[in-house]
């Protein structure tokens, strides 16, 4: 019986480039019933959340509304990751996802009768939505664990860390040209800082 995802197609490739690095036969569909395929693919998926839930410039949505309901509570998507109150407009409410809604530990309370709530939040995304420099790291870093789970081999585990290393590298420059971050950070809803340029007195 295969796996019921949406994107088996998308994932497949994935997947057989995890098993191939571990030195495994790829395979023409998500098969549950093959032991090291259903073990591949759920460290993808495992991965996959745990690589997402960073959060990164593709997945990280700042300043998103969040509108209660007829009962003034703030359902929570099953795919959201992380979420807080944007600290702006936080006052004195400090947040916890408590029973699949947003709850003020502060005040003890799921109840929302401000109208919209303003939080940060990290979104995760299906595997097709995922930027490419991510879904290489998210495949290499898979690829080590499904070596130390199916095989065992130490020095296929290392040569697999060194693969797992430089693709986080390669995700680290996609992040940070994405981010457009600087040395001093990236103030919240500001501008990036822009250093001393000479050639501009030029235009003078």
């Amino acid at each position: 019986m295969a796996f019921p995802t949406t994107n088996a197609a998308q994932e497949l490739p994935a997947i057989n480039q995890i098993l191939m690095a571990c030195g495994q036969a790829p395979v023409t569909t998500l098969d549950e019933t093959n032991p090291d395929v259903a073990i591949t693919y759920q460290t993808l998926l495992e991965v996959s959340r745990e690589v997402q839930s960073e959060g990164w410039t593709f997945n990280k949505e700042e300043h998103y509304d969040m509108t209660p309901d007829s009962n003034n509570e703030i359902l929570i998507p099953n795919n959201v990751l992380q979420i807080d109150l944007t600290e702006a407009n936080a006052g004195d409410k400090n947040v916890i996802q408590k029973n699949g809604k947003l709850y003020d530990k502060q005040n003890h309370t799921d109840q929302w009768t401000d109208g919209v709530v303003e939080c940060d939040i990290v979104w995760l995304f299906d595997w097709v939505d995922l930027p490419t420099p991510i879904q290489d790291y998210i495949t290499a870093r898979a690829s080590t664990i499904t070596s130390s789970r199916i095989v065992g081999d130490q020095t296929q585990y290392q040569i697999l860390q060194q693969k797992e290393a430089y693709m986080r590298a390669m995700a680290l420059e996609y992040e940070t040209t994405q981010g457009d971050y600087s040395f001093f950070g990236k103030p919240d809803g500001a501008h990036p800082y822009v250093g001393y340029q000479p050639y501009h007195a030029l235009k003078r």
